[in-house]
């Protein structure tokens, strides 16, 4: 598929059918996942495939508010992929941050997780990034140990809707040339 189509075509899928999704096809958006870039190739993800409906049911229930509409997908798609990183890897140089925006593991994981999502909508899968939770609850359920913290969470499945594509801002509105100027 070409890049660009992937791009424009991938959406957050919160309706999953039932279709069961292969191991193969589970290994396949991991190892896209895992060929992210990441801060001194520290690749600090680590994640979690949860199939079981008992784990996913208690992974839902960490959604907020109880109402957030990615809790159906988190219930009824065939596999959820728990998003973790570990601390004290991504942003540091010689033990010290390297940047004064600290620990990069958010960065690094979102990479990762933007290509897992790319490369689902290539095979046909659906996807959407789910970060409004209760991660250390989430933590708790998964027996995350410690120095690691759960990022984000995305159902995996076969799409079960066609969301439309919400309006992009153009390029004219987000792309500043030489030097930022207050508008």
């Amino acid at each position: 598929m070409d890049l660009m189509l992937a791009i424009k075509g991938r959406r957050s899928i919160r309706k999953y059918k039932p279709t069961p999704v292969s191991d193969k096809a589970v290994e396949t958006v991991l190892e896209a996942a895992g060929w992210a870039p990441s801060w001194k190739n520290c690749q600090c993800w680590r994640f979690v495939v949860v199939r079981d409906p008992q784990v996913k049911e208690k992974l839902a229930a960490t959604l907020i508010p109880e109402t957030n509409r990615a809790a159906i997908g988190i219930r009824e798609a065939p596999v959820v992929i728990v998003a973790c990183a570990e601390l004290g890897k991504s942003g540091y140089h010689k033990g010290e941050h390297g940047t004064d925006k600290g620990d990069w593991f958010m960065f690094d994981t979102a990479l990762a997780m933007q290509n897992l999502a790319l490369a689902a909508y290539a095979i046909g899968l659906g996807t959407v990034h789910v970060g409004l939770f209760d991660a250390k609850e989430a933590a708790k359920i998964l027996d995350v140990p410690e120095g690691v913290v759960v990022v984000e969470m995305t159902p995996l499945g076969y799409p079960d809707e066609e969301p439309a594509a919400p309006r992009r801002k153009d390029l004219a509105e987000i792309v500043i040339k030489e030097k930022y100027v207050k508008g």
